[in-house]
C-alpha cells in the first residue's frame, strides 16, 4: 500500500479510536494555572498578545529564547536558573502556543514568529542581544538571524530545523519528515487530530523526545495537553503546519552571525544531521553534539548546555547598542 494510503488509514484509524472530542480550555483557567509571577503580556502592533517573562540580571546582556513546536516558555526554565545570574532571559510563548493568543484570522507562520520575535524585543528595549531556539524554534531564530542580523550578538540552534543533509546523489538523506508531519499533511489526518484528544499521544512523544523518561512527569504531560487545548489551537496549528518548515541550503548560507549549534545525537525529532549541515553551512559555526541527549538538551542536560552556551555568550565581541 502506498505511504500516503497508509498515512490516511492510520489517521482515519486514530480518528475511530481517540474519538471522543477533548474541549477547549478557557485562557483564564489556563493561565491560572501556567502563568507565574514573573509572567507578563503585552499586545504587539500585529494584534497578537504575547505572553513573556524577564528575568534574570536586569542590567545583563539580554538573552532571548525560543521554544519548539508544541512546547511553551517553561521549556528554558532550567537555563534561566543557570544563567540569570549574569544576563538578562527573556523568554516568550510563539503565536498558537502557550498563553499566547492571537487575533482572529491569524495564520501561523515562520515569517510571523520573526515579526513576533522582533516586535517584543524592539518594545522590551534589547538590541544586541543574543538568540537561540530549540527545533522549530530554531528555525525562526536564524529566520530572524537573516532578516536582522544587525540586532543580534550571536545565535544559539539546538536541535533546530533546517535542511536536511544530502547524499552523494544531491537527495535528502534520512527517511523524511516525522509520522506526525505526514498524517498533517492530510485531509483525513487533519480531520482526526482536530477532534482527538491529545493525551494518549502526548506522553509515548513526549518520551521520544526527553530520551530520559525520568524527565516525562505527569505535569510534564499534563502541561503539553492542556496547552494544546486552548481555544482554536488544534485548528490554528492545523492550517498553519501542513509539514515541517522549509528551509533553503542557499538561505542558511546567509547567516552572518556568530552561531552556536547544540545537538543530541539521541534526537529522535530532528535528527542529528540537520544540526551537523546547519554547522556546515553557516559560515564560522561551531557544533557541539551531546552523545546521550535527545531533542531538548536545555532540559536533558542543563548543566552542560547551558555552560556551553555561557561559554560561547562570553567569546562574543561586545557590540554597540543598535535601535535598528
Amino acid at each position: 500500500m502506498p505511504l500516503r494510503s497508509l498515512v490516511a488509514l492510520a489517521a482515519a484509524l486514530l480518528a475511530t479510536a481517540l474519538a471522543g472530542c477533548a474541549r477547549d480550555i478557557p485562557y483564564e483557567t489556563l493561565k491560572a494555572k501556567y502563568a507565574n509571577p514573573a509572567s507578563r503580556f503585552v499586545t504587539l502592533q500585529n494584534g497578537v498578545s504575547v505572553h513573556y517573562r524577564d528575568q534574570g540580571r536586569p542590567e545583563g546582556p539580554p538573552v532571548v529564547l525560543v521554544h519548539g513546536f508544541a512546547a511553551n516558555l517553561d521549556t528554558w526554565e532550567p537555563w534561566v536558573a543557570r544563567l540569570g545570574d549574569t544576563y538578562r532571559v527573556v523568554t516568550l510563548d510563539l503565536p498558537a502556543h502557550g498563553l499566547t493568543v492571537t487575533p482572529p484570522g491569524y495564520e501561523m507562520s515562520t515569517q510571523g514568529q520573526v515579526e513576533v520575535i522582533d516586535q517584543l524585543t524592539r518594545q522590551l528595549g534589547l538590541s544586541p542581544f543574543v538568540l537561540a531556539g530549540n527545533s522549530m524554534g530554531g528555525g525562526a531564530s536564524w529566520n530572524y538571524a537573516l532578516a536582522h542580523p544587525d540586532r543580534l550578538r550571536g545565535l544559539v540552534l539546538v536541535a533546530s530545523v533546517g535542511p536536511r543533509p544530502r547524499t552523494e546523489a544531491g537527495s535528502p538523506s534520512g527517511e523524511g519528515p516525522p509520522a506526525i508531519f505526514r498524517v498533517m499533511a492530510n485531509p483525513v489526518g487533519r480531520a482526526a487530530l482536530r477532534s482527538l484528544d491529545p493525551r494518549p499521544l502526548a506522553e509515548p512523544g513526549l518520551r521520544k523526545a526527553y530520551v530520559d523518561e525520568s524527565l516525562v512527569t505527569p505535569a510534564l504531560v499534563d502541561r503539553y495537553v492542556d496547552l494544546a487545548l486552548a481555544p482554536g489551537r488544534r485548528e490554528m496549528i492545523l492550517a498553519g503546519r501542513r509539514g515541517p518548515p522549509s528551509a533553503s541550503a542557499d538561505a542558511v548560507k546567509g547567516v552572518s552571525v556568530p552561531t552556536l549549534v547544540m545537538h543530541g545525537a539521541k534526537d529522535t525529532v530532528v535528527p542529528v544531521g540537520v544540526g551537523e549541515e546547519l554547522n556546515r553551512l553557516i559560515p564560522g559555526a561551531q557544533l557541539i553534539i551531546y552523545p546521550e541527549a535527545g531533542h531538548v538538551p536545555m532540559e536533558q542536560i542543563p548543566d552542560r548546555s547551558a555552560a556551553d552556551v555561557r561559554a560561547f555568550i562570553e567569546s562574543l565581541p561586545p557590540r554597540e547598542s543598535s535601535g535598528k
